[in-house]
C-alpha cells in the first residue's frame, strides 16, 4: 500500500493536491489499484511527511546534528 498525490490544476492558475491511501493487487496477469481511502486535499508541504508516514523502509526525519 502507498500514497498517490493527485495534482489538479484549475483555470484560474490554482493547484490543489488531494492524497489517497492506494492498494495493488494482481488479478490475473494485470495489476489493478484499489483505493482504500481518500485522504481529502493536502497542502504541497505536507505531501513528503505523508509519503515517509507510510513508506515501507521509514526514512528518519530526525537527524544527528539537529538534536
Amino acid at each position: 500500500m502507498f500514497i498517490r498525490i493527485q495534482k489538479k490544476t484549475y483555470g484560474n492558475g490554482e493547484t490543489h493536491y488531494y492524497a489517497y491511501f492506494v492498494e495493488n493487487k494482481r488479478i490475473g496477469d494485470k495489476v489493478q489499484q484499489t483505493i482504500k481511502a481518500n485522504l481529502g486535499p493536502v497542502t504541497e508541504e505536507q505531501i513528503p511527511y505523508l509519503k515517509a508516514a507510510y513508506a515501507k523502509n521509514k526514512p528518519r526525519l530526525v537527524y544527528e546534528d539537529q538534536l
